[in-house]
């Protein structure tokens, strides 16, 4: 009987710890498992391509700190693929190229799309184990995701930057933070960086309370103001227009009808692209204070991973090799606490883990005195 034969991939925004997950999940099954590897190009891309290089423990060797990852990624979705300007369904394509190359099982590292690619290709027949990647930290079931805590670092460092600036020149600094759906990021590194404000997707937020959180400050002596805001955050009038436009699109009865609604839920979103921007407008109009944006962007996924990335990474690629091993599919790596958690991807796909209104980063954050715009 041959060697057990597993496929891996990475797809979806590249983040820190995805080529250390990727080694701690190789070196275990190959070295512990006895397993051989083959590394999928592209995402979800290079399975219905049956594009794939061969991996083994030299291929491991000095990846554990490099960011991105060795693999390349790709946002591609199985059942809804550009193929030559046509979109298909490969989803029997991949099964094929499963089986052609005579894999066991299927590891795929990605966030909220890929565990859903993941619960596509389980329901048509592979054996998928599925590893949390995401800086937002908004997967469910999991306590957290490898790429947040350094993503966390980067824009705490940032944060602290800026103060200085901000203390400086005697201004407000907006720094948009990742995080369209939910403001985990936005929240750790405000509170880390001792932002004055913290603005996120799941609070919306009056700009009166904000300006209200300057003034009070300037009358306390504070020249200066810094304002964590989330990419998703909104204030309230633009969350009700985002909502109403997102339930059109919920709520369609036929194909045209959604169309309809995704082109309008589109220019919605186009017309809310400057967002903060437009608050740094709003708060120098009521304060006199200069209000300067710093939107961080993609420099938060890039780099080296921090030590408690890599840790995470190593952990979940293990018990990911444990899995197959043992035979456990269909499932996610979920982290809980010090250990792991497998977790069957019926439960996690499609869902977004929110900040709970009560959770306790919020209740420190007020306890601070951070404004939250509510």
């Amino acid at each position: 009987m041959g060697k057990t034969r597993v496929g891996i991939l990475t797809a979806g925004g590249d983040s820190p710890g995805l080529n250390a997950t990727i080694r701690g999940f190789g070196k275990a099954a190959i070295n512990h498992h006895g397993m051989e590897i083959i590394g999928f190009l592209d995402g979800v891309r290079g399975l219905a391509n049956n594009n794939y290089r061969e991996l083994g423990s030299s291929d491991l060797s000095g990846i554990l700190t490099l960011g991105g990852t060795l693999l390349g990624t790709s946002r591609d979705k199985v059942h809804k693929m550009n193929i030559d300007g046509e979109v298909k369904d490969m989803r029997q394509t991949i099964v094929e190229n499963y089986e052609k190359d005579g894999l066991s099982a299927l590891v795929m590292l990605g966030g909220g799309g890929t565990a859903k690619n993941a619960l596509r290709l389980a329901d048509a027949g592979l054996n998928v184990v599925h590893l949390p990647k995401t800086i937002d930290n908004d997967i469910a079931m999991t306590d957290t995701t490898f790429g947040f805590a350094t993503a966390t670092e980067i824009a705490t460092e940032a944060i602290d930057r800026l103060h200085s600036t901000a203390h400086s020149h005697h201004r407000i600094i907006l720094t948009e933070i990742m995080g369209h759906r939910a403001g985990w990021l936005a929240l750790a590194s405000g509170i880390a960086g001792g932002a004055d404000i913290i603005l996120l997707p799941e609070i919306p937020y009056s700009v009166e309370s904000v300006v209200e959180t300057i003034r009070l400050r300037m009358s306390r002596g504070s020249t200066f103001s810094v304002v964590a805001v989330a990419e998703g955050a909104r204030d309230k009038s633009d969350s009700a227009d985002l909502a109403a436009a997102q339930l059109l699109v919920d709520s369609a009865s036929n194909p045209e009808a959604e169309r309809a609604a995704r082109t309008h839920l589109a220019n919605v979103v186009d017309a809310q692209r400057e967002h903060t921007f437009k608050l740094a407008r709003q708060l120098e109009a009521a304060t006199g204070l200069e209000s300067r944006v710093s939107i961080l962007g993609y420099v938060q996924r890039g780099g080296t991973p921090c030590a408690a990335d890599r840790l995470l990474a190593s952990r979940l690629g293990t018990a990911a090799a444990q899995c197959v091993a043992d035979g456990v599919f269909n499932v996610m790596v979920a982290a809980r606490g010090d250990g792991t958690e497998p977790v069957p991807l019926k439960d996690v796909a499609g869902k977004v883990k929110m900040v709970p209104p009560d959770h306790d980063w919020l209740e420190t954050a007020r306890q601070l005195g951070t404004g939250l715009g509510d």
